[in-house]
């Protein structure tokens, strides 16, 4: 059975929330969890409990506030702690100065990722595999996660359809973030799905015209 993907939209920024999941064990994995609110929280957890669905990892593509403000979130009502790259933590561990930034209002202290991932480190859940690739750019540690049987990647605030990560904030490369994009990402298979953080779907051959 393939698996399947919802997406939901979250806080001002219009983050894209992924739950990926096995139809027959009913397990997921949630990729950057943005609730900014119990009402964007309680969608996602709806769709949840209405198929029964157990979340068993959680993953941040990066730690830019707008991705992991719902990882306490998480934590408390999934019982399931973040995982993401240690080069990144600065980020959350600023998540205050973050805020103040963005102009979010940031209601509790962010609980720090409880697992780091790496390159080539490989995320097992039910039928399904994501693989890590290290895409630093837009953050140090920016991540994204790549399924050769679903051909699909969830490449965070890497690249867009017809766009690429802003590398203004803290950490941030241009030149990092081109090489990333380059030789981590398009040299996937064309028909990669690409899935964003923000904004719609594309794919790994539209995304090879803006290169």
């Amino acid at each position: 059975i393939p698996v399947e993907i919802r997406s939901f939209i979250c806080n001002p920024f219009g983050e894209n929330l992924y739950i990926a999941f096995d139809p027959s064990s009913k397990n997921a994995i949630v990729i950057d969890p943005g609730f900014y609110n119990e009402t964007e929280f309680l969608k996602a957890d709806s769709f949840l409990k209405q198929n029964e669905i157990t979340v068993q990892r959680v993953l941040n593509t990066h730690l830019h506030l707008d991705h992991c403000i719902g990882n306490g979130w998480a934590l408390r009502k999934w019982n399931v702690a973040a995982e993401a790259s240690e080069k990144d933590l600065f980020l959350i561990r600023n998540a205050t100065v973050q805020a103040e930034m963005f102009g979010l209002e940031l209601n509790e202290a962010l609980p720090e990722p409880e697992n780091f991932l790496k390159e080539d480190d490989v995320i097992s859940v039910g039928n399904m595999e994501l693989r890590v690739l290290e895409v630093p750019g837009h953050s140090p540690g920016g991540l994204a996660f790549y399924s050769a049987a679903e051909s699909v990647v969830f490449a965070g605030d890497t690249l867009f359809c017809g766009s690429y990560g802003r590398t203004d904030l803290p950490g941030g490369n241009t030149k990092q973030l081109f090489e990333s994009i380059r030789t981590k990402l398009l040299s996937l298979p064309d028909d990669t799905i690409v899935l964003s953080g923000h904004g719609s779907a594309t794919t790994i051959r539209n995304e090879k015209l803006n290169f």
